[in-house]
């Protein structure tokens, strides 16, 4: 099959953190050394004496008049002159830093064509999915999970037993951050001992998705699979909500520091819970930091893992769409490779990558960077920004890079190929190559008729969603930008797969470096894909070292060992349980 179209665009945000640090406390300043007196200045002295008073006195009249009159003058023209020299050197030293940084310029296509009759020959080596990954983790034998969040002190404040008020929290970005949120605020609810308000989502103008919560997750699974842990509730009661004349912006709004610890929810926030019975805090991404008290660490798992299950439209749909991949993947066993492919317009132009479009490219990416962003790159040497973020990996793979990886490492053209990706750029002519390596290419667009899709468009998080699933359960796992998507999905596989999140996630400034290499051989290439490949598989199976109240990975693409309890014990390893779950209500 071919594929025609693919789905709408979905960026994602990135959040960044700052640290500061110094020493206050300068040191004494060492003694001065002892002055001694030269022979040059001796003879300066015996040269002086000889001069006539009357000579030397005129001298010194005259400089000191000078000096009084000239000083300040010579002081600013040498200060203007000393700047202009660094301002001069300072332009020629970038101009040298420049010229002498190396830089990258795309050439994947003419190595493409170097290649093709070796790729199009060389499937003597084709790698069986079944034995991709060479590494194995034996699972500890699990603790069952405790029955409560155990209410304990944290820091000097002691929670009561009985729910101290209300929290209302709006969910920021795209679904995946989404999701970060509502398993932060289940979190903060357990800190607080409150009673959690359904997330609200705010609606966002890049993504443009109205959905509510109940739109995407099944209120109804989530609200009883918390109970015992948190109380969850779909709204306010009429009597609280009255009293703030039924408008939830009169309800006191705080704002919450990103990565708060949970000793500043008790010590701030929980007196203004406490004073007023009900408290909103927006926004809510990254509002709780990783190192919490284990048994708020296990609300962040039972959420994620257990209480979040898609509603039932995307579910019915999802399922569809997976039986469908497994349908086609026939000749490998039903196996496939998923690829979430950062390549829409939008991602590519902020990148400032160049690509093999030329001027016209250029051009392009300009005006489109200009229309989104405004002035912001006018001021960049985009084309020096573009050869820099190349070489250090910072560009999107494109879907030729992607296809020459894959079989560089062994996949042949008989590998079902799932795409997980918004709308790509110019992408007749960019999948096309894609196509060329892996016939059997499909999205949800060529899985699914256009009957079963029309509920969905214009809604990029259920789209998302049902990426999401299929990438879920493929063999083989391709993260090429990352983000929330495959960070989410990387521990998500880990949960489900023993430990191991079976992804490939490429080393992009080594295969810049070689395919900048038009000199390359194709079995060079292929021996350090396979190493590419092999390092994937050993850092997909990596556990952090996690101490008590020292976590510093994210929980939600390292679960293990906190999420370790909810492991399930049955000979399907969690598979058939998260399939179950899957399920629509009926």
């Amino acid at each position: 099959m071919a594929v025609n179209t693919i789905m709408k665009n979905k960026p994602y945000n990135v959040v960044s953190s700052e640290g500061s640090g110094g020493d206050g406390n300068p040191p004494s300043s060492p003694p001065s050394p002892r002055r001694q007196t030269s022979g040059f200045s001796q003879c300066r002295r015996r040269l002086r004496s000889k001069v006539p008073l009357q000579y030397f006195r005129k001298y010194s009249l005259a400089a000191g008049i000078f000096g009084r009159r000239n000083i300040q003058f010579l002081l600013l023209l040498f200060f203007l002159y000393f700047s202009g020299l660094m301002m001069c050197v300072g332009r020629f030293s970038n101009f040298l830093r420049h010229s002498r940084e190396p830089i990258a310029i795309y050439k994947s296509h003419l190595l493409l064509e170097k290649f093709w009759h070796d790729i199009e020959t060389d499937n003597s080596t084709a790698l069986e999915l079944s034995s991709v990954w060479q590494f194995k983790r034996r699972m500890r034998v699990q603790k069952p999970c405790p029955v409560s969040t155990d209410r304990r002190h944290l820091g000097s404040v002691e929670v009561s037993s009985d729910p101290t008020g209300y929290l209302i929290v709006e969910a920021n970005g795209g679904l995946n951050q989404q999701r970060s949120a509502i398993c932060n605020a289940v979190a903060v609810a357990g800190i607080l001992n409150a009673v959690l308000v359904i997330p609200s989502f705010g609606y966002n103008s890049v993504w443009k998705d109205p959905s509510e919560f109940r739109d995407i997750y099944d209120e109804d699974h989530f609200i009883a699979t918390l109970e015992g842990y948190v109380k969850v509730v779909k709204e306010l009661p009429y009597e609280l909500i009255s009293r703030y004349d039924h408008n939830i912006t009169n309800i006191p709004h705080l704002r919450v520091e990103a990565w708060a610890p949970a000793k500043h929810y008790l010590g701030k926030v929980y007196p203004v819970m406490q004073e007023h019975g009900v408290i909103r805090i927006a926004p809510f991404a990254n509002r709780l930091a990783m190192n919490v008290p284990s048994h708020i660490q296990l609300l962040r798992c039972i959420t994620n893992y257990r209480a979040l299950r898609f509603s039932s439209p995307i579910t019915t749909l999802a399922q569809k769409l997976l039986n469908r991949m497994i349908e086609r993947s026939s000749m490998t066993g039903g196996k496939y490779v998923s690829v979430h492919l950062r390549f829409e317009e939008d991602m590519v132009a902020f990148s400032c990558c160049l690509y093999d479009g030329g001027d016209a490219e250029k051009f392009e990416m300009d005006s489109f960077r200009e229309k989104g962003w405004k002035g912001k790159f006018k001021k960049k040497d985009l084309d020096f920004v573009a050869g820099r973020n190349r070489i250090d990996g910072k560009c999107p793979l494109t879907p030729l890079e992607v296809g020459m990886m894959l079989r560089g490492m062994g996949f042949d053209n008989n590998t079902s190929i799932y795409l997980a990706s918004g709308k790509l750029y110019k992408a007749e002519k960019n999948l096309a190559p894609l196509l060329k390596m892996f016939p059997l290419l499909y999205t949800k667009e060529s899985l699914a008729t256009s009957d079963e899709l029309a509920p969905f468009q214009g809604y990029s998080s259920r789209l998302a969603a049902l990426d999401y699933t299929v990438c879920l359960f493929s063999e083989v796992f391709v993260t090429t930008q990352g983000g929330n998507f495959p960070h989410f999905l990387m521990g998500h596989r880990r949960f489900l797969f023993n430990g191991h999140a079976k992804t490939i996630k490429p080393d992009k400034r080594m295969l810049v470096g070689l395919l900048e290499n038009t000199t390359i051989s194709w079995k060079d290439f292929k021996d350090d894909m396979d190493a590419m490949l092999l390092e994937s598989d050993r850092k997909g199976m990596m556990i952090p070292r996690v101490r008590k109240f020292n976590r510093k990975n994210s929980i939600y693409t390292f679960p293990l060992p906190e999420c370790d309890c909810l492991q399930s014990h049955d000979s399907s390893l969690g598979l058939n349980h998260t399939l179950n779950a899957l399920e629509p209500p009926r």
